[in-house]
């Protein structure tokens, strides 16, 4: 059976959950801590790899991403 959860769909469904209100840009995959801190953050009205909410940790996300 295939799932039909990319990485990227389950990251931005995991980042929902967790803060239903956050907003960001993803460009390719998010699969490690490393590609998370390249995340851009809506704040405002610019975007910034700051993430500016402390419940959307990597390993909150990650976590997450995992249950789906």
């Amino acid at each position: 059976m295939v799932d039909g959860n990319t990485n990227i769909e389950k990251f931005y469904k995991a980042v929902r959950i967790l803060k239903s209100n956050a907003t960001c840009a993803v460009h390719g995959d998010i699969t490690n801590e490393e590609e998370f801190n390249k995340v851009l953050w809506e704040v405002g009205d610019s975007y910034t790899t700051t993430n500016p909410h402390s419940e959307l940790t990597w390993a909150a996300v990650k976590a997450e991403m995992d249950k789906l």
